[in-house]
């Protein structure tokens, strides 16, 4: 070769061209995630003419970046704490290396040996950085709405016992005309009473859930004030069955009323 001849894929490359070189990609994908890679790999195709290649690497980086996040969100936690906090950035860094080797790895090394230049290590280093705010604002997002659903799902599932025992107990009063005393006060005793207040109880653990939404802690604190009323309504129906009065009508009217307001409030 002589002195005059030309690198091949750089002679249509005017020495005012800069790329960026693998291991500033590399360490910018590492540092910002495949966005980073993607983007640095896309600006040295726009750089040499080619914009198609250009924008099918940026797409590949967000398809990648897409599986990343997808890992994180819909892979179990027991998995991923098994798996090395460097391992996942050590792997996506791998591969998009591979694909600049593959794609662009011969333009890189011949744009070097012709001395011709490359961006700063601090610019890459800068497009790493922005790329790993843009990644974390977006997995705090996900986890934010992700994490949302999965409290209002966890919060359904610890509820259920709430509304089953309500349905079990109400039956009760379609019973009071007809069933003997006796019956009634076993039916308070071994169902109405105890149901409602395992329901106090299903409330404050539920209570007790991380990030709980403030419209699920105003609606409990309806629903715990609700079965604390159905508590001592049951109770006072005990009391009257078993001493045969209508002493504690006026009272337990008193009762149902402030029952009635309460479910009011929840619609």
């Amino acid at each position: 070769m002589t002195d005059n001849a030309i690198l091949p894929e750089t002679e249509n490359l005017s020495e005012d061209i800069k790329l960026y070189s693998i291991r500033a990609i590399g360490g910018a994908t590492f540092l910002g995630g495949p966005l980073a890679g993607g983007f640095m790999i896309s600006e040295n195709f726009r750089a040499i003419n080619k914009p198609v290649q250009g924008r099918n690497a940026l797409l590949m980086a967000i398809l990648v970046a897409i599986a990343v996040f997808s890992m994180v969100f819909f892979v179990p936690e027991t998995i991923l704490d098994k798996i090395p906090n460097v391992i996942i950035p050590s792997l996506y860094t791998v591969i998009g290396l591979g694909i600049v080797e593959w794609q662009m790895g011969d333009l890189l090394k011949n744009h070097k040996a012709a001395n011709k230049p490359f961006y700063s290590g601090w610019r890459a280093a800068g497009i790493g950085l922005i790329s790993l705010i843009i990644t974390f604002a977006i997995l705090l997002a996900g986890i934010f709405l992700l994490g949302n659903d999965a409290v209002y799902e966890e919060y359904d599932t610890q509820m259920e016992p709430y509304f089953e025992n309500e349905n079990n107990t109400l039956g009760f009063y379609d019973r009071l005309e007809t069933a003997s005393v006796n019956e009634l006060l076993y039916e308070l005793d071994s169902n109405a009473i105890p149901k409602w207040i395992e329901n106090v109880a299903i409330i404050k653990k539920v209570n007790t859930l991380e990030d709980l939404p403030p419209e699920l802690v105003k609606q409990n604190t309806v629903l715990l004030e609700y079965a604390e009323l159905r508590v001592e309504t049951f109770k006072l129906f005990r009391k009257a069955i078993e001493e045969n009065t209508t002493y504690y009508d006026n009272e337990l009217e008193q009762l149902h009323l402030k029952i009635e307001n309460t479910i009011n409030t929840l619609e």
